[in-house]
């Protein structure tokens, strides 16, 4: 019996270790920060990467507005030119049939001038001019120009009446609202995101809380075994199956808690925190059964007016509709204003000081007035076109798509009431008799199968309701987000219950 007793003990050490070593990987409430679904949302309002993402794009598309509005006004540039002639220009004078100068005989008249300012030019020791004869005519060719042309100035140019560029802004109006909608798109995403990661970690903790309490039942059932099967009234195999049925139970546990942590990481990485954190959810999944009596009937018939897919698609479909018009402006004549102050010089020198710059200046309007592109415009119109039938049955396979997903979350939400129901039922049978067939082992009138039996079936029913809230809670978070419903008050403070 002895001999006995040190075996059945030293079979019990490894269990107790488990146990041991399971406790210890939780980590004590002193070190931990307990969030609430409210406020691990408004830490992730503040610290998610997608959010962060979402805000840079509406700060990207309104600078991107403020330059379409910058076509408005005056765009004004200075300029400055150098050039360095390799080979002057060569001007010719020629003749007519009656022996006067070309023009009129005005250039015959002055041509010997030029002749005798070449001849001299090569007396005074200066650059000569250059002479070649003028193809078809007797007259010679004279180059003009100097070496260094040197020219600097301003000039403004400004749109009086431009349609297409007031279309374009509009457009560009359009794109800050698309980036505004998509930025809460992005919220409403995260949102969802972050309630189906608390509700899982609190499924995994009501998981790990089952199978701790069927662990330490294991160990009372098992000591209770040992001390019958060592006064002689339990058999060598009930003590065996009784060993066999705690060693079992150990897995679960490390599983759910494992399951803990990771859940536990999955939330803090869609809230954008360290990972290193130490931080839990406050409450349980029981606490959620109270929305359980949600009034799907009211959901039914929901509207999708707030659908942020469907917004997107409508302000795209605007978007295209101006699109087309600013195309159709195109056709349509522009006028501008232009303005030039120009100074330059021309030497063949670099003396700056003996420069002698002559201002040139023009202010006047330009009207441009299309006529032919060879079909590009209509083809642009038409094109154009065809984008907005294909989004306008985007929009509508869409809105399909989205009647059909309602659907399904209220048949889920549905189905998960009337599980909870039905759960709730059979726990608190099965609870009765696993109390029975503890008491009917306890003084000898149920073998330990009958108890391991009862114990199944009371952790089945108990992770049977907790999967019902969860099931419920999840598909109720999609519809929200399918229906877009806001989660910000007036305020701008998370607001999940009056919205």
């Amino acid at each position: 019996m002895t001999r006995k007793i040190l075996l059945a003990a030293v079979a019990l050490l490894p269990l107790l270790a488990a146990a041991q070593d399971a406790e210890s990987r939780i980590p004590e409430p002193s070190d931990t920060t307990f969030l609430t679904l409210d406020q691990a949302l408004e830490i992730a309002l503040s610290e998610n990467v997608a959010v962060k993402v979402a805000d840079k794009e509406i700060e990207r598309s309104g600078y991107a507005k403020k330059g379409t509005y910058a076509a408005l006004f005056p765009q004004i540039n200075a300029s400055g030119s150098f050039q360095r002639t390799i080979k002057k220009q060569i001007m010719y004078m020629d003749q007519d049939d009656s022996g006067e100068g070309g023009g009129g005989g005005f250039f015959g008249s002055i041509a010997p001038y030029f002749m005798r300012i070449q001849e001299l030019s090569v007396l005074q020791g200066l650059d000569p001019v250059t002479v070649a004869p003028s193809t078809g005519s007797s007259s010679e060719g004279f180059a003009v120009g100097r070496w260094n042309a040197w020219s600097t100035g301003i000039s403004a140019n400004m749109p009086l009446v431009n349609a297409q560029l007031w279309k374009s802004i509009e457009i560009s109006g359009q794109q800050v609202e698309l980036a505004v909608e998509q930025a809460r798109s992005s919220r409403l995403d995260m949102v969802t995101q972050v309630k189906q990661a608390f509700y899982a970690v609190l499924l995994a903790k009501e998981a790990l809380s089952v199978y701790r309490s069927v662990y330490d039942n294991s160990l009372q059932n098992l000591a209770q075994t040992e001390k019958r099967y060592n006064a002689q009234k339990a058999s060598e195999l009930e003590f065996t199956r009784a060993k066999a049925t705690a060693a079992n139970t150990i897995p679960n546990v490390f599983n759910a808690e494992s399951s803990v942590i990771l859940a536990l990481w999955q939330l803090k990485a869609v809230m954008g925190v360290d990972l290193d954190l130490p931080i839990d959810v406050a409450g349980t999944l029981s606490e959620y059964s109270e929305e359980m009596g949600y009034d799907i009937a009211l959901e039914d018939s929901a509207s999708l007016d707030r659908n942020s897919t469907l917004r997107q698609l409508a302000i795209q479909a605007e978007q295209l509709a101006a699109t087309v018009k600013m195309q159709q402006y195109a056709s349509l004549p522009s006028l501008s204003l232009g303005f030039a102050y120009n100074y330059s010089a021309m030497a063949n020198d670099f003396v700056f000081k003996n420069y002698k710059w002559t201002p040139y200046s023009y202010v006047g309007l330009s009207l441009s007035i299309p006529i032919f592109s060879g079909g590009q415009r209509l083809n642009q119109i038409r094109q154009t076109r065809v984008q907005a039938a294909e989004l306008d049955l985007q929009r509508m396979d869409t809105e399909r798509k989205l009647r059909i997903a309602i659907r399904q979350y209220l048949t889920t939400m549905q189905t998960n009431i009337k599980s909870y129901a039905a759960a709730r039922d059979a726990e608190l049978t099965a609870r009765k008799a696993y109390d029975i067939a503890a008491k009917s082992y306890a003084v000898g009138r149920s073998t330990i199968t009958d108890l391991n039996d009862a114990q199944l079936g009371l952790t089945q029913s108990q992770l049977a309701v907790s999967q019902a809230v969860y099931n419920f809670v999840v598909a109720k978070s999609q519809l929200e987000q399918t229906l877009g419903y806001d989660f910000l008050d007036d305020c701008g403070n998370v607001d999940l219950v009056n919205r």
